[in-house]
This record gives C-alpha cells, sequence and structure tokens, in this order.
C-alpha cells in the first residue's frame, strides 16, 4: 500500500505538470509576454502538492499500519483510480473550457452541472468529436491509472515505533503541503497569482483544484432576495438607476446600468495620475476635523488643502468592503466582498478596468502579502498591470506581524511616481500599520502611553502620510496628480445599534492638481469616490458604477452599508434598516449618535431594498463589467 501511495504520487504530479506545459505551450505567446514559465512551474508545484497531499494524505497514513491487510488495500486501489480519473477528465476539459472562457474550469464549470439536460445536449450538438476525443483519452488515462493503481501488493508489517515515526514526519510533511505556506493565510489562488492576465493566473492551478476551491467558495455567495425580500428585477434596475442619476438617454448597450458620465472638466492634454491611499482602520473618530481625537494633525493639516467630505462612510467594517467600493465602486452585499468571491476574479468592473482603456498603468502597493484577503488574485485579475508587495520593498525600515511599515509603503509609492514615465499611472496604496497588534517603528511619534495601542498607531500612519504628503509637494509629479485619502473602515465597529453609523464615519478628502479646497457636509458613500475621480480627471467614460459623481450639485445625500446581517440606506436623516427576515425599520439619525423611531415610508424602504439587492444581481448576472469584458454565454 505504501508504494501503491507513492505511485500515485509521484503519477499524479507527472500528470498535471504535463498538463500545465501543454497548456502553456498552447498558450505561449501570453506565457512569454508575462514572463516565461518559471513561475507558472513554481506555483503549480505549490498546488499540486497541496492537491495530492489531500487525496493521498490518509491512504499514506494508513499504509503505516494497514499496509498488509486485504481489505485496505482494494479500498487504496479504487480510490487511487477513481482520485486519478477524476484529475485527468478535469485536465482534459480544460482546454475547451479555456477557448470558451478564457480560464481553468471555474465556478461557471460548477453552475453548469447543475444543468445538465442543456448543458450536455448544447455539448454534444455543438463538440462532438471534441468530446469522442476527450472520451477516448480518458480511457487511456483509466487504463494507465489500473494498470498503475489496480494492483496493489501487501507492505511488510512494521514495528510499532517504525510506524508511529512515520505517521508523525508524513503527518507534519502531509499538513505543510496542504497549508502551502507558514504565513498568515493558507495557499489559495491568490498566492501563486503573478501577473495581469487572468488566463495565466489560472495555469499554476490545476482543474480539480479550482472547481473544489469554487465549490468552498460559494459559501461567501448569499442571496440577498432570501435574506431581505424580493422585488422584480426590472422595478430594481429603475430605483437604482433612479437614484444613481442615470437616465435613459445616457444608457448604452445591453449591461443595465452601464452609462455615459460626462467629466466636469475637458480632458486635459496631459492625463492625470491617480493616487489612492486607504488608511487601514481610520474612523473619524480619530479625526479632529471629523469631531474625533485630536491624533491625526497631518490629515487634519491637509483638509484644510483638499476638497474635505465631513460626512463620509464606509460601506462596512472589512478592508475588503471598503476595497471593493473604493477601486471598483461597488455597493455592499449580504455575501462576501467581491475581492474574494470566484465570479468577480476576472471580468469585473474596476478602475483599472476602466483607465486601461485610456493608456493608465495601475498598480497595487501594500506593505504585506497581497494573497491577503485574494487581494492579488482580484486586482491582477481585473486590470491592474503591476502588484508591489512586501517582498518588493527593499530595506523596508520596519516590519511588524502584518508587513513592512507605512512609511515603507510609501517610500515604495514615491518611488514609483517619482521614475519617468510618459504613462498616466493609477496607484492604489494600502497601509498596514493601524492594526493590532498596533507595531510600528521607534522614534517617529511622541508616544503616549502603552505603545501598543490603536491611537498611537493612528498617531504613527498619521505621521507617515505626513511625511509622504512633504516630499510629494516637492516633487515633479505633484501638479500632475490627483490623491485621494479614504479609510477602508473604522476600528472596533460595534455597539447596541442594529446600524452603528457613528462607526462607519470615515475621513475622504480629494487633494492635488487644481482641486480647490472646501468642507463638503453631504452625505456621501465610498463608492461615490471613484466616479468623483473620474470626472476630475476629465475623463469623459462608459462605465457601470452606481456612485455619484460629487462635481454635481445633484451627488451625495445617500450612503448603503453592511453590517454583519443587517444592511443600512441611510438618505438624509432617514436611516432604512433590513434584518433577516424581518420587516424594514426606520429611524430619523441625529449624528453622533440618536436615532428616533419612525414609520416606515414605502417608497424609502423600496429603495433601501433595491440596493441591496441589484449587486447581488449584478454579480450573479455577471452585468458588473465593460462591454469588452463580457464572458460569452453557451446558454440560456
Amino acid at each position: 500500500m505504501l508504494q501503491l501511495t507513492l505511485v500515485f504520487i509521484l503519477a499524479s504530479f507527472m500528470l498535471l505538470t504535463v498538463s500545465r506545459l501543454l497548456l502553456a505551450g498552447w498558450q505561449w505567446r501570453r506565457v512569454q509576454k508575462a514572463g516565461g514559465l518559471l513561475p507558472i512551474l513554481i506555483g503549480g508545484l505549490r498546488i499540486d502538492a497541496h492537491q495530492i497531499a489531500i487525496l493521498a494524505g490518509i491512504p499514506l497514513l494508513a499504509s503505516f499500519w494497514l499496509g498488509d491487510t486485504p481489505f485496505a488495500l482494494h479500498i487504496a486501489e479504487w480510490w487511487f483510480q477513481l482520485a486519478w480519473l477524476l484529475l485527468g477528465f478535469l485536465e482534459l476539459a480544460t482546454p475547451q473550457f479555456i477557448t470558451e472562457y478564457d480560464s481553468r474550469p471555474n465556478r461557471l464549470f460548477v453552475e453548469y452541472l447543475e444543468h445538465p439536460k442543456e448543458v450536455f445536449g448544447m455539448l454534444w450538438k455543438g463538440y462532438k468529436a471534441v468530446i469522442i476525443c476527450a472520451l477516448a483519452l480518458l480511457g487511456v488515462l483509466g487504463w494507465v491509472g489500473h494498470l498503475l493503481f489496480g494492483h496493489a501488493t501487501p507492505d511488510l508489517p512494521l514495528p510499532v515505533w517504525q510506524a508511529a515515526l512515520l505517521t508523525l514526519v508524513s503527518a507534519c510533511i502531509i499538513f505543510l503541503a496542504i497549508r502551502g505556506t507558514l504565513r498568515h493565510r493558507p495557499i489559495n489562488p491568490s498566492t501563486v497569482a503573478y501577473c495581469g492576465d487572468s488566463l495565466l493566473n489560472t495555469l499554476p492551478l490545476n482543474s480539480l483544484y479550482n472547481v473544489i476551491y469554487a465549490i468552498y467558495s460559494k459559501k461567501n455567495e448569499r442571496s440577498a432576495a432570501d435574506v431581505y425580500g424580493n422585488l422584480d428585477p426590472s422595478e430594481i434596475l429603475d430605483i437604482v438607476r433612479e437614484s444613481a442619476h442615470i437616465d435613459g438617454e445616457t444608457l448604452t448597450r445591453s449591461i443595465p446600468t452601464l452609462h455615459k458620465q460626462i467629466a466636469d472638466r475637458p480632458e486635459p492634454s496631459r492625463l492625470k495620475n491617480i493616487v489612492i491611499i486607504v488608511e487601514e482602520s481610520l474612523g473619524a473618530q480619530y479625526v479632529a476635523n471629523l469631531g474625533g481625537q485630536k491624533l491625526t494633525p497631518n490629515i487634519d493639516q491637509l483638509a484644510g488643502t483638499a476638497w474635505n467630505f465631513t460626512r463620509a462612510y464606509a460601506t462596512g467594517t472589512r478592508s475588503v468592503r471598503g476595497l471593493e467600493a473604493i477601486s471598483a465602486g461597488f455597493p455592499p452585499t449580504l455575501s462576501d466582498a467581491a475581492l474574494r468571491l470566484p465570479g468577480a476574479q476576472s471580468r469585473f468592473f474596476t478602475l483599472a478596468q476602466l483607465l486601461k482603456q485610456y493608456g493608465y498603468h495601475s498598480r497595487f502597493v501594500y506593505g504585506g502579502e497581497a494573497h491577503f484577503d485574494n487581494m492579488k488574485s482580484f486586482f491582477l485579475g481585473n486590470g491592474f498591470d503591476s502588484l508591489h508587495e512586501r517582498e518588493s520593498f527593499n530595506n523596508p525600515a520596519f516590519i511588524g506581524t502584518w508587513g513592512a511599515s507605512d512609511e515603507d509603503m510609501f517610500n515604495k509609492v514615491h518611488s514609483l511616481l517619482n521614475t519617468p514615465s510618459d504613462q498616466p499611472s493609477l496607484t492604489l496604496a494600502f497601509t498596514v500599520s493601524n492594526h493590532s497588534p498596533w507595531e510600528y517603528p521607534a522614534g517617529r511619534i511622541d508616544v503616549q502611553g502603552d505603545p501598543a495601542t490603536v491611537e498611537n498607531t493612528v498617531r504613527y500612519s498619521d505621521w507617515a502620510l505626513g511625511a509622504f504628503f512633504e516630499r510629494a509637494k516637492e516633487s515633479t509629479y505633484w501638479d500632475n496628480t490627483l490623491f485621494l485619502i479614504v479609510a477602508d473602515h473604522d476600528a472596533r465597529v460595534g455597539g447596541e445599534q442594529l446600524i452603528p453609523l457613528k462607526h462607519f464615519h470615515i475621513p475622504a478628502l480629494i487633494l492635488g492638481c487644481d482641486v480647490q479646497p472646501c468642507n463638503d457636509a453631504r452625505i456621501i458613500s465610498q463608492i461615490d469616490l471613484a466616479p468623483t475621480l473620474l470626472s476630475l480627471a476629465g475623463i469623459s467614460s462608459e462605465h457601470p458604477m452606481i456612485g455619484h459623481d460629487l462635481t454635481k450639485p445633484t451627488g451625495g445625500g445617500r450612503a448603503m452599508m453592511q453590517f454583519s446581517d443587517n444592511y443600512g440606506y441611510l438618505k438624509g436623516d432617514q436611516l432604512l434598516v433590513l434584518e433577516p427576515h424581518r420587516p424594514i425599520r426606520q429611524f430619523t439619525y441625529h449624528a453622533p449618535d440618536t436615532y428616533t423611531a419612525e414609520t416606515v415610508q414605502h417608497t424609502l424602504a423600496q429603495e433601501a431594498l433595491a440596493h441591496v439587492l441589484w449587486p447581488d444581481w449584478a454579480y450573479r448576472h455577471q452585468e458588473y463589467t465593460l462591454p469588452h469584458l463580457q464572458a460569452r454565454v453557451a446558454y440560456e
């Protein structure tokens, strides 16, 4: 049985590696353009080790104790032949799936299995020759599998001490292979993503792994309609379009919210750089000019020279929620954030997808490990050209639990912006220092009390931001760069309220170029910031975002947020709260923390419900994209 297990491990590595080499050879032009074969092979070994360890782990451990047992041998023979066929079947299905969808078998492959009649009918009518060839090859693989794994020989019994020692050592190896890394999070598709080509980022994976991961990830896709109630899709779209100020004349093509946004100013002769700085866990409670503690003198000073939004609200309580709103303009849903959903890893709208059409180079800069929360896979798969994480930083001043310090991240941003280029750039920079366990380099700030507190890390993060802008204002790129500073969410969000609005209040300010300083007291959401940046950059474009262009006087006035299973929709001073399987509630909200129950207004309730249903609908129907990125649909 031990020999059988080792043969399976070796044969599986060979099968998956040969398949990966053939796929890479087929796509060789794209592989060369993205940097060659090495990252595909190295990433492939890591993913294959994970997958094979799952398939062979239990038989390997059992072989030390039951290797001479006929019943166990027969089970192992059948198990390995089945696993071999499953690996082979999905690899054989991969080329045609790539032809159709430019990806290894994924979430869509699983969803098609829910419609066997339509799918198999479509396949037989349109791909008969392909099916026959695939079945023939599968038969060959089955025959090879029977030769390799169908005739196990009993192992010699081992002394108990040897069996125990081998079990312990093997269990450690299996655990490491399955986890795939000693870092904060276990291996996932984002770990081996390495370029901006979403297909090539799936080549290091094997197709069985990708399908299993898609099935696992579906647990994050919860239906808002099942929890909050439903509306007719046409009614949802009408309400959302009206709220987003999308009139019928600006609608284009088939994507329901795709519309033309005319910029507030003419397109400049030289396109502006756009820099989005996302501050980790920086709620308004820490910012003096927003009524909070006096911990951010640099942000307060910058606010005096910026378009300062004094009533900006986050869409959630997690970084991924803020990042989806800021980089993609996507509203919150009951499901997980788009960054973590399998159906949003390619062809999903982001600012980078849009700006690519205008010649922009887009990059994501992060002091930590970008595979965390699937950021690497999402950004590289959706228009970002390059990614700069902890490993790319040269001689960082400080490395904490979450990665390089904020000053190191800003040093990288400054270096990138300072590098001469004829190409405009979008830079999305995400800080890490303001996060427990509250670590930062010594000697930067006047520490108050215990150094390891959120208050002191806020002081440090503000210091690093201020130091960056001191250099930026003296740089050559300053006059041609728009800067947005915004928090992803507040820290320590909680409270007695169904939606604790004071903990969704965050700083958001735009400065640079010719932005005129002002304090803007309109209620705004994180989803309004991307359309506003486009307008300030002079870029008139078509996009599916439903956020407001805040350069227009009609913009603003509403915000939306997800707090655990509760959804909040704030319009003016009216807060609508949607709870699972309960009637909608309405409150009058008085900042900073007073709520008065009101009679529910039907129109407002429908508006709130439409806004929690629309992103769920758009994601499931793949309607949050651009026309040239829409996936081909095999059947209706």
